[in-house]
């Protein structure tokens, strides 16, 4: 692997998280998308890798235990977490005990064990002095930018990614890419608490919501790539809100983007069009094979799943010949 590509993740185990009882896979390159048929996995698969990657530097603390409760925000509300009660933190021992997570730059495990009416908590085999009638709430400070979730994108969710691109000083690449996209715009800011582009047609700032939310999550996609260099991004079902002749668009962005930035990608779809767009521009814009993956996850008839992992190569062979890759 080259230096500068050291904290990429080459590859995944999970023990008892959600779906996966004992899975692994292997062989990630720059940009990967996660394919499969409904209710597979394709989700909680990335989860897994995001909860992950945040916990090189354990404290072992109930702190370390945000990127759970993180991942859980994100999948059911619009709004990120100020404030958490700590009885939340133990609940994630509940729901996912004796979990273990490892790839190729950190592990995290999970446990508790009860004796009684006692009960121990441990993170990475080590205890925790948390209890299930500790009053009170944790702030959570971290903003976790680099987790674009599937559903509606909320305006604090843009807001904060903005705060990162102003503060990296990313503004005037961001407005480029943005009128690369649609040469109507011609830059993007946050007017009232709300995210404005001002269009040339116009000559005025407009509110994003009344151009659509396809706009507001190439934004949300565009700026966390930014904001992310050397690091890791992940695109919960990528194509939300993006019409199909704009994913060329998108994914030339992407790839183009995440290369210069030195950041890694995981992205999770359904569409047949997306996958279609992504092996088409990867050959147009001449990836090298192993920077380009595609996962294929199966569940196999004793319910467990596997991950087939395409090249760029295999997965432009797999297209042309029509064999099923969602």
């Amino acid at each position: 692997m080259k230096e500068e590509q050291s904290h990429f993740i080459k590859n995944i185990e999970i023990k008892n998280f959600k779906c996966f009882e004992n899975f692994s896979a292997e062989g990630f390159g720059r940009v990967n998308l996660i394919g499969g048929k409904n209710n597979v996995g394709k989700t909680a698969f990335m989860e897994a890798i995001f909860i992950a990657s945040f916990n090189n530097k354990l404290k072992y603390s109930m702190d370390d235990i945000i990127p759970f409760l993180a991942i859980e925000s994100y999948r059911n509300t619009i709004d990120i977490y100020k404030e958490i009660p700590s009885s939340s933190f133990i609940k994630i021992f509940d729901k996912y005990d004796n979990i273990q997570i490892k790839h190729s730059n950190s592990y995290i495990s999970l446990k508790q064990e009860k004796k009684g009416f006692d009960e121990t908590f441990f993170i990475n085999e080590k205890r925790t002095y948390a209890t299930r009638e500790h009053q009170g709430s944790v702030s959570v400070s971290q903003k976790f930018n680099n987790f674009v979730p599937s559903y509606m994108i909320g305006n604090n969710l843009i807001i904060s990614i903005f705060d990162k691109i102003k503060e990296e000083r990313k503004r005037e690449q961001l407005n480029k890419i943005l009128n690369e996209f649609d040469k109507n715009i011609l830059e993007f800011d946050i007017i009232n608490d709300k995210p404005h582009v001002f269009l040339k047609s116009q000559e005025k700032f407009q509110d994003v919501a009344e151009l659509g939310h396809g706009l507001k999550r190439y934004i949300a996609i565009i700026s966390s790539i930014l904001i992310n260099k050397n690091g890791l991004l992940f695109l919960d079902e990528l194509e939300n809100g993006i019409h199909y002749t704009n994913l060329d668009e998108l994914w030339k962005v992407i790839l183009k983007t995440s290369e210069e930035a030195n950041v890694q990608v995981f992205a999770t779809t359904h569409s047949k069009e997306c996958i279609e767009s992504y092996a088409r521009m990867a050959k147009k814009l001449d990836e090298k094979n192993e920077d380009i993956t595609y996962t294929y996850l199966t569940r196999l008839k004793d319910n467990s799943l596997y991950a087939s992992i395409y090249t760029k190569d295999i997965l432009e062979t797999a297209i042309q010949q029509e064999h099923e890759v969602r």
